[in-house]
């Protein structure tokens, strides 16, 4: 049971909520004041607080930052075996509202097991999109996790080697794609050339820039000539590749990149 949180209110929390409680009327996100949005999201319940949280997010709402934080922790205990969409639609709107709060928000929530179950891989992407802080031993924990979406998500969490590069070695043999495609990444991204090899066949068979970045860390000559190969093919990706290729301090790289703006504008498609 240790690092595992239980699902307290197993239960049907909605129908729990309807029978406890009178039915509110529908509550009209947009016509509401900044102040009274912020009032309303901490208590929202399962209908309201979607609506609410999605309109926070619209108008980047800085001030919701806390409410949010706060309607995740009033679920503490629910979704061990399922999504929890209060959570879910905060979580989404933390993420893109953003700034310092916002980060350490999610930070919080994600350390303090506020989330759990399916809804915890969505927690994890969050605090990758804005960088949010998280204990060694918590993300270590989600890298080891059965369910494969938080291992994805955990792998997009590492911002450097720390304890975690053996483990994201070992996920390179991961039995699922895509955990060993985010791991991969991960490694490229903190300069570990073990990557290397899938990060190749993925350049080759499923260019993305994710892809391009990750390997632009451990370039080689055979990453610098299929960047070259890649780019002319695929003139959507030629800008991503030019701005990899600047930044190695390689002068085939520097060779490449010369070719490839001798063909054209990347916007224009590389004729």
């Amino acid at each position: 049971m240790a690092g595992q949180q239980l699902d307290l209110f197993a239960i049907d929390r909605i129908n729990a909520e309807l029978k406890g409680s009178p039915a509110q009327p529908p509550v009209r996100a947009v016509e509401l004041t900044d102040a009274a949005l912020i009032t309303a999201i901490p208590d929202a319940g399962v209908t309201a607080a979607p609506r609410l949280a999605a309109e926070a997010s619209r108008r980047r709402l800085a001030g919701a930052v806390p409410p949010l934080e706060k309607l995740c922790r009033r679920l503490t205990g629910f979704g061990a075996d399922r999504l929890v969409p209060e959570q879910l639609a905060a979580l989404e709107a933390l993420a893109n509202i953003g700034g310092e709060a916002a980060r350490q928000a999610i930070g919080r929530l994600v350390a303090q097991r506020i989330v759990q179950g399916p809804t915890l891989a969505a927690a994890l992407n969050a605090a990758a999109r804005l960088g949010s802080s998280l204990p060694p031993s918590r993300l270590g924990e989600f890298l080891d996790d059965a369910d494969p979406t938080v291992r994805v998500a955990a792998c997009r969490c590492v911002r450097s080697a720390g304890p975690y590069q053996r483990v994201l070695i070992e996920l390179l043999d991961d039995p699922r794609s895509e955990v060993a495609f985010a791991a991969a990444v991960a490694l490229g991204r903190i300069g570990r050339a073990e990557a290397r090899p899938l990060l190749m066949g993925l350049l080759r068979r499923e260019p993305s820039a994710e892809i391009v970045d990750a390997l632009a860390r451990i370039a080689d000559e055979e990453v610098i000539v299929t960047f070259g190969r890649v780019a002319r093919a695929m003139p959507d990706l030629a800008q991503p590749i030019l701005d990899a290729l600047d930044q190695l301090e390689d002068f085939r790289a520097a060779r490449v990149a010369t070719a490839l703006r001798a063909r054209g504008s990347p916007r224009s498609g590389f004729a």
